[in-house]
């Protein structure tokens, strides 16, 4: 019995229907125009990366969601395996921050200082698909390696915004944050080092739970009830903006290094007087990330027709020296390149100064002379600018025009053997 083939795709993916081809085709272009305008340039990584560099204790909960591929030919011996390194030594990427590192590692000697990176592609997840993502979904990263200043994150959140803004989206926060931070607020209220990692999983979800949710939960941890108190207290202090870092600056005294501090009091200050569309900009000390791979400054954008984040980065100073034995100051955004695509279609938005679409019918058994005239015809409206259509004629012409007019064809021509040859 021959199995029947699916038509549907694998659960996770999608197929892309030309409408959100033309937006995702055109947003690309924008990113790459708009990113290169501030210095960025194009590279690649492959979409399989090793299985020691995906599994390496960076990515976070996201290690749990790889895509492994076994090996090949003889390299694959099902019988004498006794564990998974026996038969699996591949992965699809996860995200793009994990090549990127190995890449920089791979090719330093060949590549200015600092290097400003854009990478767009392909990632997988072996998630739960749900509204806006995917098991497989793109990804748009920019990165500057090689630059330990804060000069680094003010261009990233620079850069970022304006491509959002050219979008036309304006309701939009970015929320700022430095691991350091969280890290000075926990010693303060007398948490262990090694239980950072802890308090903070339970901390991000926050916006979700809220402060009492936070508070039972951590006191469940066997935490104390007077630390904690101490802890969520310190949050209501704090106002999204310079004076709220001025605050825990003096609140804090030793726990929080001046530099870290002031750090972040530039970025904003600077982020807030260059800044090239309208959003607002909040210092979020609730903010956490998961990747347990950011070592500083952490950031991520809310919109408030999504309702969660569309976009998000900060610093991993430690990633590279993973690779080869020495540090190198490292920070990247990405963009919710999906997210952003679903926005964009649920709005209706149209491409600005999209190309004429012109259609020419043909009239069923043209002879060949009117198929050339129409052909040149063609070929002049294409050196003008237009997106030309030539197709025969249906049946049902009424509702092949409506069809076109549907897909945006303005201007469609009915060509007949009798009257081609005198357009």
């Amino acid at each position: 019995m021959v199995m029947a083939l699916k038509k549907k795709p694998v659960t996770g993916m999608k197929d892309m229907m030309p409408d959100e081809m033309e937006i995702r085709d055109y947003v690309i272009h924008l990113i790459k125009e708009t990113y290169k305008t501030y210095g960025f340039t194009s590279m690649e990584t492959p979409c399989v990366e090793h299985i020691e560099n995906l599994c390496s204790k960076q990515g976070g909960d996201n290690e749990k969601l790889i895509f492994k591929i076994l090996k090949r030919g003889e390299k694959l011996k099902l019988e004498t395996a006794k564990d998974e390194a026996d038969l699996v030594d591949g992965g699809l990427r996860y995200d793009l921050t994990v090549p990127l590192a190995r890449y920089y590692a791979n090719h330093a000697n060949d590549l200015p200082s600092p290097f400003k990176a854009l990478q767009i592609g392909n990632v997988w997840r072996a998630d739960r698909p749900q509204r806006g993502r995917f098991r497989q979904f793109m990804q748009c990263d920019i990165d500057i390696l090689g630059e330990a200043s804060n000069l680094a994150e003010i261009e990233l959140i620079l850069a970022t915004t304006a491509m959002l803004g050219k979008l036309d989206f304006t309701n939009f926060t970015v929320k700022i944050n430095d691991r350091n931070i969280l890290k000075a607020m926990a010693a303060y209220c007398g948490f262990k080092e090694e239980d950072y990692d802890e308090v903070f999983i339970i901390l991000d979800k926050m916006d979700k739970i809220g402060k009492d949710g936070v508070a039972e939960e951590l006191c469940e941890m066997g935490y104390d009830r007077s630390a904690v108190d101490q802890y969520l207290g310190l949050f209501d202090e704090i106002t999204p903006d310079v004076s709220g870092i001025r605050y825990l600056k003096e609140k804090l005294g030793d726990c929080l290094k001046d530099e870290t501090a002031d750090g972040m009091g530039q970025i904003i200050s600077s982020v807030e007087a260059a800044k090239e569309c309208d959003f607002k900009l909040q210092f979020d000390p609730t903010l956490v990330r998961g990747q347990s791979y950011y070592t500083g400054t952490i950031f991520e954008v809310t919109m408030d027709d999504f309702g969660g984040s569309v976009a998000g980065g900060g610093r991993y100073d430690k990633m590279i020296g993973k690779f080869t034995g020495q540090d190198t100051p490292a920070c990247g955004f990405s963009i919710g390149f999906e997210r952003i695509v679903m926005l964009l279609l649920e709005n209706g938005y149209q491409i600005p100064s999209k190309r004429a679409k012109k259609a020419y019918l043909l009239e069923k058994k043209m002879p060949q002379e009117g198929i050339l005239k129409v052909l040149n015809l063609a070929k002049a409206d294409r050196a003008a600018g237009k997106q030309v259509l030539i197709v025969n004629m249906k049946k049902n012409k009424k509702f092949q025009k409506e069809q076109l007019a549907a897909d945006g064809y303005e201007e469609i021509v009915d060509c007949y053997r009798d009257s081609i040859m005198e357009l």
